[in-house]
This record gives structure tokens, sequence and C-alpha cells, in this order.
């Protein structure tokens, strides 16, 4: 096969939460186990950090691996979805797995993924640490897909867990209310293995005590111990920030760049430093300076992108894949602090939402482009217009998500803003 027939294979054969949803899930790790046992168990064979939580997870993760990669370490990365290829969701330094391995491991395992029927991310998984087996990487770093107890990804035994935070995302799965959700998250705290917390909440910050005091594992609250403060004022259409990182309140990284420029990335880059801490008994020490390099080189070490990132000047232009309540509320705080005159919002969301909340929040005085990313799982724009206006946000509905960004920027003047986001799907499609 070729690389896109074995693309047109696993699509057509295996469930994809991705595109079609709740349909795709599976609420248990036999499936995966089955493939690990079928792969003499790859998990095994390399060390690994396994990071959780409603926001912030994928950039902690290419931040962490950026860091392990500046040390010098070949370091593997898993994460999930994808933007464009496939192929994103499985790096080592940065490096994407090569088309022909993806052929080769699909050709060689194909009757077996029909006896054991997983899903596209089960696959997924099992592609992944084969490949990271194969090339004897030192460690890697593993983002949770869904939730964390049952996610397929919570069959490895790591050297830290990390959970970013929580909030209301897939409750379907995962539950109504923040305890539960956090319980979900704390399935991946294993016994004697460290778990850092991001965000200490007071809703869940009891699940996490007694799950790792249950573990008998060290548990750390990463804002408890580092903060973050800007150096100068934030230059919103930089793309970029700079800051200094308090350890109890004595300096701890001074005057540190960061390439992601979105100010919710504060919080990701205190849990980053809490990891790393954590991290030093297993890997003799993480220097300040590999802490600030690996910072300030993750879009090109690890190929990040999504995450405020600008992808033009005039008019400016600006997407970010924040897709649940506080993912979007953390996005229009920064919008809200970028100059502008007028906003031209190009969004797009999934129909497995509860969409009634996150269109409360959005601001009235915007002009909407209303699209559907081109996944099955993707709310009709036309549909999408309609329950808006119930909100008192008024805007048209497009067929594609690039004629609605092509609509955007042809009206948009000199000073305005055409932001792009609501889901990482229609994110995909204008990057």
């Amino acid at each position: 096969m070729t690389y896109k027939e074995t693309l047109d294979y696993l699509n057509a054969q295996l469930p994809m939460y991705q595109r079609i949803g709740a349909a795709a899930y599976k609420p248990d790790l036999n499936n995966t186990l089955a493939i690990c046992n079928l792969l003499q168990n790859p998990e095994n064979s390399f060390r690994s950090v396994h990071i959780a939580g409603t926001n912030g997870k994928g950039s902690t993760s290419h931040m962490l691996a950026s860091i392990l990669q500046e040390k010098g370490l070949k370091t593997g990365l898993y994460t999930s979805p994808h933007l464009i290829d496939f192929r994103e969701r499985i790096r080592i330094n940065g490096i994407m797995i090569p088309e022909e391995k993806v052929i080769c491991f699909v050709e060689k395992y194909k009757k077996d993924f029909e006896k054991i029927q997983p899903s596209f991310f089960e696959m997924t998984i099992g592609l992944a640490f084969n490949h990271f087996r194969e090339e004897n990487v030192d460690v890697a770093i593993i983002e949770v897909g869904l939730g964390g107890r049952l996610d397929s990804t919570n069959i490895i035994m790591p050297l830290l867990s990390v959970i970013t935070n929580i909030s209301f995302d897939h409750k379907q799965f995962l539950g109504d209310t923040l305890e539960k959700i956090a319980k979900e998250k704390a399935g991946i705290i294993k016994p004697g293995i460290p778990v850092v917390i991001g965000e200490d909440q007071e809703e869940t910050r009891h699940v996490f005590v007694e799950k790792a005091r249950d573990e008998r594992s060290e548990i750390l609250f990463a804002d408890s111990e580092f903060t973050v403060v800007t150096t100068k004022a934030w230059e919103a259409c930089s793309g970029k920030m700079r800051v200094d990182i308090f350890r109890n309140s004595t300096i701890y990284l001074a005057n540190l760049e960061s390439p992601l420029g979105g100010n919710y990335q504060k919080k990701n880059i205190v849990t980053v430093c809490a990891a790393c801490e954590m991290l030093v008994s297993h890997f003799d020490s993480i220097s300040i300076e590999t802490i600030r390099k690996g910072i300030l080189h993750v879009i090109e070490n690890t190929g990040f992108a999504g995450r405020w990132q600008i992808l033009s000047r005039v008019p400016l232009t600006i997407c970010d894949t924040g897709h649940n309540e506080s993912g979007l509320r953390e996005v229009l705080d920064q919008i809200g602090n970028t100059p502008h005159e007028n906003l031209h919002f190009v969004f797009g969301l999934v129909n497995d939402k509860e969409i009634e909340n996150i269109l409360r929040m959005l601001p009235k005085d915007a002009t909407y482009y209303f699209c559907k990313a081109d996944i099955p799982r993707g709310l009709e724009a036309n549909k999408l217009r309609i329950e808006a206006q119930r909100y008192g946000l008024a805007g048209e509905a497009f067929d594609s998500v690039k004629k609605a960004l092509k609509a955007a920027q042809q009206r948009a003047g000199m000073n305005d803003l055409v932001f792009i986001g609501g889901s990482t799907f229609v994110v995909a499609e204008v990057i």
C-alpha cells in the first residue's frame, strides 16, 4: 500500500473519535492490552512521563519534550489529535514517524487488527510504542487522549504523572462535576510514582491528595511552589512573552522568553518547571539553561502548532485550538488583551458539545463567520448560526472553513482582528 492507501484503510476500518465522536470511544483497556501483547509489550522498553488534564496537556507535553531534547535525550512524543498529518502524533526529537513505518506496521498487523477490532486511537498507541522501542528512545512524553483512568495510554508505568488542571469537557464520558472528572484524571496516578498537579483547585484538591495517599505517591501542586510574573507589558501582537519564574518567592528562572504567546501558557510553564524538578533524580540534573532553551525552542524542536498562532499580520489573523468552556474563556481573555478595532470571528464547533454555555460567553460585538470542519462530527454551520442568534451573535454561515476565513479577511480593516477557533478541527483546516 501507499501511505495514502494506508490512511484510507485506517480511516475506513477503525472508528476514530476525532471524526465520529462517542461511537469510537472504548471505555476499557482490553484492546490496547491485546495490541501491546501482540507487539510483545513495547511500552515496557522505554522510560516515560504521562500527562493528563482538561486543558494545557498538549502545551505541557511539547515543552517538556523540548526540554529533554535540549538535555541531549532522544525523546519520543505522543500527542493527539493531529492537525494536518497523522504522523504528527508520533515524533522522536521532533521528527515525525516515517510514512514507510506506518505502512509496514499496518500491513504486518492488519489481520490481527481485524480480530482485535481496535479503535483508531488504540491502534495508534501500539504504533507509537512500537516505534519508540525500535528507535531506542531515552524517554517518551505520552499525552492522554481522553480522561485518564480508562484511556489507552494508561498502560504505561511512567517516571512521573502530570495532571495539568480540571474543568468541564467530555461530560458524557468523564462525569458532570469537577470532582467526578478529577477522579477519572487521577486514574493515571500509579503506586509509588510521583505526580505533579498543575493547578491547585479547591473543588478537586482532595481527590488528588487522597489518590496520591492511597498509592503512596509523592504529590506536588505546581502553582503552590512556582509563580510566573510577566517582566514587561505583554505584547499581544508579537506572538511571544517574557517572564520571570519564582520558586517559593525566590527567583528560579529570570527573563524567560517563550514563543507561545498565549497568556494562559504561564500556567503550563509553571507545571513544566515543577515536572522538571521531579524528574531531576532520573536525569542527573535538568539545568535552568536547559529549561530556558527547551521553552524558547519548543516550536522548532517539536513542531508545535495551533496555540495562539499568528497566521498573518495584515489583517492580524490568529488561531487557537481552545475548544471547551475553560479553554475558550482563556482565549477570549487573550483576545480582549489584543489591540484591535473590530473582531471577525471564524467559528465552528463539534456536534457533541454542550454549546449553550460556550455561546453564552462569546462577545456580542463581533462579526461571526460560522463554519463546519470537514469531519462527520462537525456541527452544521447554518444550525450553529441559528443557535448563536439566540445569544445575540450575528453572522453568516459558510460551507467551508476556508471560505469563512477568506470572507473574514476580505472584510476586515487594517486594524481589525480575525480570529479562528472553537474547534481543533476548524484550526487544522486553516493551518
